[in-house]
């Protein structure tokens, strides 16, 4: 059973930084897109971040310049390095894997930023 599996979520003050981990397992992604969600109470899931099998990277205007998003296709897992966090950053951040023949979501990790 393929899965991913999100971490790194916690508490953090403004200004902070933190790296999310997605580990995928149960079959090989590295020819698959992978992305980053996220979803803030009340409000629809929005792209954050994707990044190509061949490394291209991709980003929300809210994000560039401040989260930066790699892969490691043998760890078959895929990283959100989030610097200068602020208040609107906190939400509940997804990872997503987009292959042609499959699309799979992980449960999510919760990123609260504070004051």
């Amino acid at each position: 059973q393929a899965q991913l599996v999100e971490s790194g979520g916690r508490l953090v003050q403004a200004g902070g930084s933190l790296r999310l981990s997605c580990a995928a397992s149960g079959r090989p992604f590295r020819t698959a897109a992978m992305g980053w969600f996220r979803q803030a109470p009340g409000k629809e899931r929005e792209f954050v971040a994707a990044i190509g099998w061949s490394g291209n990277t991709y980003y929300a205007d809210s994000v560039k310049g401040r989260f930066t998003m790699s892969r490691d296709n043998v760890e078959n897992t895929v990283y959100l390095q989030m610097n200068s966090l602020k208040l609107e950053d906190t939400a509940v951040y997804y990872c997503n894997a987009d292959h042609l023949f499959y699309n799979y979501w992980g449960q999510g990790t919760q990123v609260t930023v504070s004051s």
